[in-house]
């Protein structure tokens, strides 16, 4: 088995099998993130960057593993670029991962960012709390 080094080009297929993805969904993420641009060959032929298949890797992880929406990622990534993505994927960190104080579940960051009246952010706040205390309940449980 020929064994690529960590800087050659990916084709699709290799892309679509590392990130555990189908084909369909990077080429549809082709058409929502402009940053993702693979170089494209004879016939068509798609052959992703290392920084493609990380950038790929960090939208996968914001969508998959942190809830977003893609709207969402796309917003992301016009405030703050794709570095993070980038950074996060050497990292491992999930993207939502900040600082947070340990009485506010919801973290300091997302009231600067979405300011909401105090009563519906209590509403959420709960609600957050209900679904950790479930989510331990099912944990507990295997």
């Amino acid at each position: 088995m020929n064994i690529k080094s960590p800087e050659a080009f990916r084709t699709i297929s290799e892309v679509s099998k590392d990130l555990s993805l189908p084909q369909h969904v990077l080429r549809f993420w082709e058409t929502k993130f402009v940053q993702i641009k693979p170089i494209k060959r004879g016939g068509g032929r798609r052959y992703y960057r290392p920084e493609d298949v990380s950038l790929l890797r960090g939208i996968k992880n914001l969508l998959y593993n942190d809830g977003y929406t893609i709207r969402g990622v796309q917003k992301v990534i016009k405030e703050n670029g794709t570095r993070q993505l980038l950074e996060m994927d050497t990292s491992n960190k999930h993207f939502t991962d900040n600082k947070k104080n340990n009485n506010d579940p919801l973290g300091d960051n997302m009231i600067s960012h979405h300011s909401i009246n105090e009563t519906k952010r209590k509403k959420l706040v709960n609600v957050l709390e209900d679904l950790i205390q479930l989510r331990k309940k099912l944990d507990d449980g295997k």
